[in-house]
């Protein structure tokens, strides 16, 4: 070995080094970077080789399976797309899931009546004013019967990239910052639960939804015979859920949820997203330590195989979209909170302005993940779904507004 390649490994072992990258990666999972890199590396693939970008994302990886992605054969593949889309994104919507549940428990911001009513509030609104504006779009321009399945798409919220937006706008230290993590988990709520309803994959059998039920007693069986590794859970109780969702015809992505209550957790939460549960060894918060961060890179995958979208596919729907999030969010959210406030007399959390809120609705329309996931659901493969994608993709421009409007009403961080 030579003398410089000696020197060159010395240093790739320094301390400072391994601390450094160590929190270079650790930075990258915390702020959703793999998930940014994942789309811009399908936006870009899909607009240098299409074909080859196509090929990989329906790339079969299992054929003629009991499930997968329907053949004009009437055989089922399993492909990327599936895998990614319809297995592996259960953990997001699991996680997703412990945080909506958890903070129904003792100390949650939703246990509490009077702190939740006008983020929850707010929340409704903000998804009602982009559905109603993407809705009313689609009338106007004579293509409501075409478009209007894709209503849910501008009601999302990116929880990760709204919380990054709002920390940089506001500081850590602002009441924003807790009014948008709960008004935007009450989002997710209300998503699932859109997801799940209006978004059926195949035709309904809800006779299959006997799985789930049957999944959730196991998951009781299994708390109290004291069985306290999260993997009992997830790989019994949770893939028979799974099967009911998805001969139900159901997104089989939301088959965790009924199981995740029985996971054997805290009697109360720290808060909305406080990493410091995780030093927390109840089972829940043990799923969500060993998962947090490979959902991190699933969800790289998720942008990869979903992301890949041309630029000739931008048309109507996008505008739709794009108009719905960055405009129709803070309008809903605004005028809920008021009549939250002026109507029904609950009041705006201690030291949150009426301007603030004004951001925090700005802040909201960053749609990104959820919105791209609904996109894919409401409509089939094809010029429609792509440009709903692009409105998804583009919804990263009420960033821009958000900053633009705190600078205007004059925001000061804490």
């Amino acid at each position: 070995m030579s003398l410089p390649f000696k020197g060159f490994v010395f240093f790739l072992k320094r301390k400072d080094l391994r601390s450094y990258s160590k929190n270079f990666i650790t930075f990258l999972l915390e702020n959703s970077i793999f998930l940014i890199l994942g789309a811009v590396i399908g936006l870009v693939w899909a607009n240098t080789n299409h074909e080859v970008y196509v090929h990989l994302k329906h790339l079969p990886i299992i054929n003629d399976v009991t499930f997968g992605t329907l053949q004009d054969d009437g055989t089922r593949v399993l492909d990327l797309h599936y895998l990614i889309n319809d297995i592996l994104m259960t953990l997001f919507f699991a996680i997703a899931g412990k945080e909506v549940w958890e903070a129904t428990l003792p100390g949650g911001p939703l246990n509490n009546s009077k702190r939740a009513a006008v983020p929850i509030i707010s929340a409704v609104g903000g998804m009602t004013g982009p559905a109603l504006i993407y809705l009313g779009g689609a009338a106007l321009l004579g293509r409501f019967n075409e478009l209007s399945s894709g209503w849910a798409v501008p009601c999302a919220t990116d929880i990760a990239f709204s919380y990054m937006l709002a920390r940089i706008i506001f500081g850590a230290g602002h009441p924003a910052i807790p009014f948008l993590l709960l008004l935007a988990i009450a989002d997710d709520a209300l998503g699932l639960l859109i997801l799940a309803i209006f978004y059926p994959q195949e035709e309904v059998h809800l006779v299959w939804m006997l799985l789930p039920l049957i999944a959730v007693g196991m998951g009781m069986l299994f708390q109290r015979l004291r069985l306290r590794s999260f993997w009992w859970y997830i790989a019994i109780p949770g893939i028979i859920s799974w099967i009911g969702f998805s001969k139900a015809g159901i997104h089989p992505a939301l088959g965790l949820l009924p199981v995740i209550p029985t996971i054997p957790h805290a009697h109360s939460d720290k808060g909305l997203f406080n990493w410091k549960e995780l030093d927390r060894t109840d089972s829940l918060n043990m799923f969500e330590h060993w998962w947090k961060n490979p959902v991190e890179l699933i969800l790289m995958f998720f942008g990869l195989v979903n992301a890949g979208v041309v630029f000739s596919a931008i048309g109507a729907p996008t505008f739709l979209i794009m108009t719905g999030l960055i405009v129709g969010k803070p309008i809903g959210i605004w005028f809920s909170a008021m009549f939250a406030v002026k109507i029904l007399k609950f009041g705006l959390p201690g030291g949150l302005t009426k301007k603030d809120l004004v951001v925090v609705g700005f802040a909201a329309g960053v749609g990104f993940t959820v919105a791209l996931f609904v996109a894919t659901v409401a409509f089939p493969p094809g010029a429609i779904q792509d440009a709903e994608k692009m409105g998804a993709l583009f919804s990263f421009g009420a960033a821009i507004v958000t900053y633009i409007v705190a600078k205007i009403a004059g925001v000061k961080r804490r």
